[in-house]
């Protein structure tokens, strides 16, 4: 059984993502801004905690990470889901949207990122018998497409500890809905890398 913490869980691919895990035996931190109406999305269960977050204020991630150690003891799989998006002609894009857009998709999950690293690595401490040092807890970034090109070079920061947790980076053909060229970490076992 592992420990999931997802964003943005409250609805789209973040309440499918919680749905999923919990179905698997999981336990799962479901987070939102409106903690209310995440909460009405799933079934009371207590693999399930549900915790206020609002990826822009790092208070807020700080408070959610602390949450989830308290009350699992770990952190197994962050899912940087929460993101924003809007459509249309970029000039007709308010400052405001923009802003917005960036500080959810590319901000947010740094900071949700920041708060739980900590965690993690004293978490790779406490495995320290494996044969290899490991980041502690799998990262999983998904986020807008207009952030897929700054989150690529935060995925690069990690490629250290994503290669030592057994994660490669790949690039992408465009299949997953990223732009084309976009690299992505993927298991290596996916890969002819990793085999």
């Amino acid at each position: 059984m592992s420990v999931w913490f997802i964003t943005g869980a409250g609805r789209g691919l973040g309440q499918h993502i919680a749905k999923a895990a919990l179905d698997a035996g999981h336990q799962v931190v479901a987070t939102g801004r409106n903690v209310e109406k995440v909460a009405k999305v799933f079934p009371q269960s207590p693999n399930l905690l549900v915790v206020k977050l609002d990826v822009i204020s790092q208070a807020d991630a700080d408070a959610a990470a602390k949450a989830t150690i308290e009350h699992f003891g770990r952190i197994d799989v962050l899912v940087n889901n929460a993101a924003s998006f809007y459509a249309g002609y970029f000039e007709e894009l308010s400052q405001r949207q923009m802003d917005l857009q960036l500080a959810t998709s590319l901000v947010g999950p740094m900071n949700v990122t920041r708060a739980f690293l900590p965690y993690m690595r004293q978490q790779r401490r406490a495995k320290s018998s494996q044969s290899r040092p490991r980041l502690g807890a799998s990262l999983i970034w998904r986020g807008a497409e207009g952030s897929y090109v700054d989150l690529q070079g935060q995925v690069a920061y990690f490629s250290t500890d994503l290669n030592a947790a057994g994660y490669s980076l790949v690039q992408d053909n465009g299949g997953t809905g990223s732009p084309p060229g976009s690299r992505r970490a993927v298991p290596s076992r996916w890969t002819s890398a990793g085999r």
